[in-house]
């Protein structure tokens, strides 16, 4: 049987590690080829390890284990030129480009008055432009092809307002809307272009003391219990996060045909965080 996305080529931003290599090892394993792109290097305002050049390795291997082609490249996505040589040099030598996943996104955790101006501006140049940058550079291809479709990796903290996280919630909503303008300006092509907004997920970027304390100042060294409590409280659905996978199932739907005439969404897993009424 043919996988859902088979014969497909999707350029995965942020592959190196986490939510990233996950969608790509899924897409992978339903057909498709990867153009897989990672920083491999730290951002200047992030406190956790960011992927390196090993880990996109990794990605590559695993995606190769399930029988697919992989071209990866270093590539910062706030780097316009780079990142379009780098999906360019996918395109040409994987034959073609269908799925595009913006995925590269980093975290910081500050109130938000005590947001530094370099944090405020890493945030929006990665976690936004730098989905602008994606679409961007994948555009031509999907529209000389009238087809493709596009999955933006948001955040229900694109659809509420999380605190702690006011420059992440701006990108995520700045997220949220460039997938209904892009949805509106696309559509006429044939090309999809959605969004998946996810409660926390067990990845490095999330799994880490800073986060909890933004909502329990009061635990200086916060256990793994008192992170699956804090977590637990946050969503409606009594699971302290979801996993990897559970975001790339969603993910692959969306790149999918079941999803062909599904454009414009914010497809939440989120764990009913959004819609969650404090009692």
């Amino acid at each position: 049987m043919s996988g859902r996305v088979e014969g497909k080529v999707a350029l995965v931003t942020g592959a190196g590690r986490g939510q990233g290599r996950s969608h790509a090892v899924r897409l992978a394993e339903e057909g498709a080829d990867i153009i897989a792109v990672d920083i491999c290097r730290p951002v200047d305002t992030v406190t956790y390890p960011m992927a390196d050049a090993a880990d996109l390795a990794e990605t590559a291997r695993l995606v190769e284990a399930e029988g697919r082609r992989v071209v990866t490249r270093e590539v910062d996505v706030r780097d316009y030129e780079k990142l379009a040589a780098g999906v360019a040099d996918g395109i040409a030598e994987l034959g073609g480009l269908e799925i595009v996943v913006a995925n590269a996104g980093i975290a910081s955790y500050a109130p938000g008055h005590e947001i530094s101006d370099a944090a405020w501006n890493e945030m929006i140049d990665i976690d936004l432009k730098g989905v602008w940058h994606s679409i961007k550079a994948a555009a031509p291809t999907l529209l000389a092809q009238r087809a493709g479709s596009v999955v933006i990796c948001a955040s229900a903290a694109g659809l509420i307002g999380s605190p702690g996280l006011a420059h992440y919630v701006a990108a995520k909503h700045g997220a949220i809307g460039l997938m209904r303008a892009f949805a509106n300006e696309l559509g006429p092509e044939m090309i999809r272009v959605n969004a998946v907004c996810p409660t926390q997920v067990d990845t490095p970027m999330i799994m880490h003391g800073e986060v909890f304390r933004m909502f329990r100042p009061d635990l200086d060294n916060p256990t793994k219990d008192d992170i699956v409590e804090v977590s637990t409280n946050m969503n409606l659905l009594p699971v302290p996060w979801v996993e990897n996978r559970d975001v790339s199932n969603a993910v692959l739907f969306l790149a999918s045909d079941e999803a062909r005439y599904v454009t414009g969404l914010p497809l939440t897993v989120d764990a009913g965080i959004s819609v969650k009424v404090a009692v």
